[in-house]
This record gives structure tokens, sequence and C-alpha cells, in this order.
């Protein structure tokens, strides 16, 4: 079994490594920090499974998804996030992604996830199932934060959270600048004006 792990946290990268070396079968585990890494190694061969972080530098978690399943369809995603499931899940899902679970999963359950994608199945925990049944169902109407691209979702979701735009910049390796302009165009698109009123939209519709 060949693995890529995109985090861009090192110290993440090794421990998921450390866990998976566990696995039977295991031939090849390769590490990429960002977007370019990523796509670099799946050309170079195919991986029986990516496991991908969403919060990466550059393109974003969601956006490497959308662009393997474009030029890699056949390539098995797994994402794994901070985020709860009722955040990204579905995004993800509908995306191509084989199974999403969160960063404080069990080690076992991250284990059964790998085998059952890479065997090409996908992996629905029972959290993101209810939120798929749902979504199915119909009763779930458009909101508004569904005509938002990933990017500005995910910069959407840490501004409700109170952090300012240096510490998104930081951690989406951006500038203030840019987190500003996709913080305007979200105000535009949600029909808000305040921060503040982003965290009672998010708070509202359980995305916090």
């Amino acid at each position: 079994m060949k693995i890529l792990i995109c985090d861009d946290h090192k110290i993440v990268r090794g421990g998921l490594g450390q866990i998976l070396q566990q696995l039977p079968g295991v031939i090849l585990i390769e590490e990429a920090a960002d977007s370019d890494e990523a796509f670099a190694l799946i050309k170079e061969g195919a991986f029986d499974i990516v496991i991908l972080d969403i919060s990466l530098p550059g393109l974003n978690g969601m956006d490497v998804l959308q662009k393997i399943k474009e030029k890699w369809p056949s390539t098995n995603v797994l994402m794994l996030s901070m985020h709860q499931p009722e955040v990204f899940a579905l995004r993800a899902i509908k995306l191509g992604a084989s199974g999403y679970l969160t960063k404080d999963t069990a080690m076992e359950e991250l284990l059964d996830a790998v085998i059952k994608i890479s065997d090409g199945g996908k992996y629905i925990s029972s959290s993101v199932e209810a939120i798929l049944v749902q979504e199915l169902s119909g009763d779930k109407p458009l909101q508004k934060h569904d005509s938002l691209s990933s990017r500005e979702f995910e910069i959407m979701i840490s501004l409700a959270n109170g952090k300012s735009l240096l510490e998104i910049g930081n951690e989406l390796s951006i500038s203030n600048k840019t987190v500003g302009t996709y913080r305007t165009r979200i105000m535009e698109k949600m029909v808000l004006s305040k921060n503040i009123e982003l965290t009672w939209y998010c708070m509202g519709n359980s995305l916090i």
C-alpha cells in the first residue's frame, strides 16, 4: 500500500506516518507540506490513498481535493481535519472524498478508514452519515454560506471563532491584505457587516 500524507505540520505528518506503519502491506509513505509538493508526488506515481488536511498554505485542502479528483479521478482521498464534520464533511464528500475524519479521531478508527478506502470503499462515520441523510432528504434548504468558495468558507469559520486577520494570515501563509480582501468578499456574499454577525450566523447554523 502506498500512502501520501499532506499536512503543513511536520510533527503531524510524522505521527501519522508512525501510526500507518502498523498497517499490513504498507510499502511506501510519502509526505507533502503543501499542494505543490502533493501534486508533484501524485504525478510521479499512483498512491492507494492520500490523507489530506484542509488547512494548508496556498491552496487549501478542499481546492487540492477538487484538483486531485479532476486530474487523477481514481485517487482515493481521506480528509483529516481539525474541523468537526458538520463544517466541511458534506462539501468534501460532494467533491469526491472517500472519507472525512477529525484529528481527534481514535487511532483504530483512522486505521479502519485507511484500510476500507484503500480497498475501494468509502468511510462514512456516524456523524457524517447523519449529515448526508439530512442533505439527501431535502429537508435542508440552501444557506448563505453555500455560495462561498472553499477558502472563503474556511476564513469565515476562522473569523467567526474570533481570530484576527493576522492570525488567519499566519495560519494560511497569506498576507493580512489578502485575508482582508477575502473578508470583504465574504461579508458581501453573506450580506453582513460585522464579525460578530458572522459569529451569530455560524452559531445559528451549527458551524462553530
